[in-house]
């Protein structure tokens, strides 16, 4: 009985010390985002925070950049200010979405965009494990290897015992340790683990709050909740029309209301006339989407 009460005793230390703080792993994610250009390989850092009721897996480019947007609208704010601009300086190439996952189901979301749509949309599906006898040393733990079909893609992957999660980057979870590698078999998607940082979840810093009737585009925007054929279709329908949406809020904005356009092309120019612009709008779009064509799921982008 005093064995059992101290086993109790440190399971219980161990969870409040494990799930008191956030578990940061960075992993370097490479990727070819042109399928026809193979050997343009972009690099992105990610972060896997882990705490005790899921996990988030986002771009390091992204954090930096929405941080220094919120402190400099933070600033605006404390200052009075009537007149709030919202800068992002989101470098090329950062990955734009983010992953969700709620423990102890393990309900995994995806976090995207759309135009200028914000979705949240819902894995249906969980990743069905082969684990193999291989073994290999990554990084500076001893992992072992499994496989899985999952997206449309063949994934190899690698996990480590030696930390006590069963998660992993992106949707990926459910083997017997975190993943510190992963890559599918064309080699066009890789995700290695680089290092870890523990911190207090007190010491996240708070985002700025918005005054209120402010909206901008990413901020304070509600994402859509969508089944992956919902979010199938609408995919699908920007495809065929990319600037849709514009023209739908241009013709909301009616009745005496001015609604001006921007667009900055890639040599510097600066497009005001609002039909120019959403031209230049949808033939960006139209490049990007034949540029962006071997994304990490193929089956969610068909």
């Amino acid at each position: 009985m005093h064995n059992k009460l101290l086993i109790f005793l440190f399971v219980f230390a161990f969870q409040h010390f494990i799930f008191g703080q956030v578990h940061r792993f960075y992993y370097e994610y490479e990727y070819i985002p042109d399928s026809t250009s193979k050997e343009d390989v972009k690099k992105d850092v990610m972060l896997l925070d882990i705490e005790k009721n899921g996990s988030k897996y986002y771009s390091y480019e992204k954090f930096v950049s929405d941080s220094l947007a919120n402190e400099s609208l933070k600033k605006q704010i404390q200052s009075g200010s009537k007149n709030i601009s919202v800068n992002r300086n989101v470098k090329p190439g950062t990955v734009a979405f983010s992953v969700t996952k709620s423990y102890p189901e393990f309900t995994t979301d995806l976090h995207t965009g759309i135009s200028t749509d914000l979705y949240m949309v819902r894995e249906e599906n969980k990743p069905e494990w082969k684990i193999l006898p291989d073994k290999e040393k990554i990084g500076e733990w001893n992992a072992q290897k499994a496989e899985t079909n999952f997206g449309g893609r063949h994934w190899i992957a690698w996990f480590t015992t030696e930390i006590p999660f069963q998660d992993g980057p992106y949707k990926f979870y459910g083997l017997p340790g975190l993943i510190v590698k992963i890559e599918d078999t064309s080699g066009s998607h890789r995700m290695i683990l680089k290092g870890t940082k523990t911190f207090s979840i007190l010491e996240q810093s708070e985002e700025a709050e918005l005054p209120e009737n402010f909206t901008s585009i990413g901020m304070n925007q509600k994402e859509i909740a969508a089944t992956e054929a919902q979010f199938k279709k609408v995919w699908k329908a920007y495809k065929n029309d990319p600037a849709k949406n514009m023209r739908e809020m241009m013709m909301k904005a009616g009745g005496g209301t001015s609604v001006q356009i921007r667009f900055k092309s890639d040599d510097g120019k600066e497009i005001t006339d609002n039909q120019q612009a959403i031209r230049a709008i949808e033939q960006n779009a139209k490049e990007n989407i034949k540029k962006n064509n071997n994304p990490i799921e193929p089956e969610l982008y068909e």
